[in-house]
């Protein structure tokens, strides 16, 4: 199996070796100031809502020509291309069954 190639720049591949893992206990954390009750009022969860339907990640191939008609049919509908792709696959399955 080949090695998964890293998207780090040679400066920092280099920069990466030089570090050296620190425990949370040995961080100093003395000159964060504290979190205000308003500014923890404001502060929202980053990344995916957590839901039931999640959808699971795969890989698949597609000519890059069809991927561009695939794109190109997404913009003039504003939507994202992938999401198209899901609803066209569903449509797909729905009508097979």
């Amino acid at each position: 199996m080949k090695k998964k190639r890293s998207v780090l720049s040679v400066p920092g591949r280099r920069a990466a070796r030089n570090v050296k893992h620190m425990p949370d206990s040995q961080i100093d954390f003395s000159d964060i100031p504290e979190a205000t009750d308003a500014q923890l009022k404001r502060m929202r969860r980053v990344g995916r809502p957590v839901s039931g339907m999640a959808k699971q990640l795969i890989a698949i191939r597609l000519s890059p020509r069809l991927l561009s008609q695939l794109r190109k049919m997404a913009a003039k509908q504003g939507k994202p291309y992938q999401s198209l792709i899901h609803e066209l696959l569903e449509k797909a399955a729905n009508k097979a069954a």
